[in-house]
């Protein structure tokens, strides 16, 4: 039923977002047709990943996933620069955080936990992802807003360049880890009773629809960037609040509905993987590759963040680890998770 509710929005929302650009249709009505269209596209990213997680298994499937939809984010922030909003570029990567780790594995751990009294995931997986957390979020992202507080601006752009370099390098070497050297080293029980599934599609079909999905998702992101300034004077919405709760949880749909689907499935590896796998992906590749980009545009945007977002973030990594390094769940666990998101989106949409 939902897969031909999101394959009809996915049929109308297309030709809606040609149309409505360029016939210069209100702002405010295109805005809720591109989110919705972005979100049905996003079910099927989730459900083609899906196809491939069994193909390929739990860490590839949740790389992919969180990939295809970070590429997402990744061109929304691409246009974003380009129109000048460095603001909501540097609020969408906060959102991206806080999203991921808080809303996504929040829903995950609730929904599945609704299902199943208790729910297991790797250990040594969570232990390895708390560190690369600690170091992608309260090292690389606190160490520049402190340093930048005696610098110019050329030195703190400097500052961001070389530790946007590092971290791109650190998370190759972090998959090159996972993937290749030390691939199967760390086993968990939950790791060996994956139970046979036969996957909806076929590798090439999954990989086609995910590709196709991702160029669709680009094309609507490339104007619901333009509906934002018109959208939040309607509302009353801040630059900060459009981008930590709005362009994060639209442009983070396919892992929102990826995750929460694996979770309820009683497959929390592959639903860790996203939640946690997406966030290290955007504090390690996407923010720092977003850094590199803008110096090819007149406003450059330096690895700064405000105070509250700097706050947020720091929290949510501190909550997930001491939440998920036990790789043990449930539905309270995860509601703690969706109750510091709320705080903080209440926060947020205040400021």
């Amino acid at each position: 039923m939902v897969n031909r509710i999101f394959t009809l929005i996915v049929l109308i929302g297309i030709p809606l977002s040609v149309l409505g650009s360029i016939f210069h249709w209100p702002s405010v009505i295109m805005f809720g047709v591109y989110c919705l269209t972005i979100i049905a596209l996003a079910g099927f990213m989730g459900r083609a990943t899906e196809s491939l997680a069994i193909v390929t298994g739990p860490r590839i499937g949740g790389l992919l996933n969180a990939t295809f939809g970070n590429a997402v984010e990744l061109i929304i922030s691409i246009f974003a620069l380009k129109a000048g909003l460095v603001g909501v570029v540097l609020a969408s990567l906060t959102g991206s955080v806080l999203g991921n780790l808080l809303l996504v594995a929040g829903l995950s751990f609730f929904v599945g936990g609704l299902k199943f009294k208790r729910q297991e995931f790797n250990v040594y997986d969570a232990r390895h992802n708390s560190g690369l957390l600690m170091f992608a979020v309260i090292v690389a992202f606190v160490i520049p807003e402190v340093f930048a507080m005696d610098m110019n601006e050329t030195k703190t752009l400097s500052l961001s360049i070389g530790i946007s370099v590092i971290l791109i390098i650190l998370y190759l070497a972090a998959l090159f880890f996972k993937l290749v050297t030390h691939r199967g080293v760390y086993q968990h029980k939950t790791d060996l009773v994956e139970e046979h599934e036969e996957p909806e599609w076929s590798k090439m079909k999954a990989l086609v629809i995910l590709l196709l999905s991702t160029v669709a998702v680009a094309y609507v992101s490339e104007n619901l960037v333009h509906t934002f300034e018109s959208v939040g004077e309607k509302f009353g919405w801040s630059e900060l609040f459009i981008g930590v709760i709005i362009v994060a949880i639209v442009g983070n749909a396919a892992e929102h509905a990826s995750a929460i689907i694996m979770a309820y499935k009683n497959k929390m590896n592959i639903a860790v993987e996203i939640a946690v796998g997406s966030t290290l992906q955007v504090a390690m590749f996407v923010a720092p590759v977003l850094v590199l980009i803008s110096l090819f545009f007149p406003q450059n945007m330096p690895l700064v963040f405000t105070l509250p977002e700097l706050i947020s973030m720091v929290t949510a990594v501190l909550l997930t680890i001491s939440i998920t390094n036990d790789g043990d769940t449930n539905w309270f666990e995860g509601a703690t998770l969706l109750a510091a998101y709320i705080i903080m989106g209440i926060g947020f949409y205040l400021l």
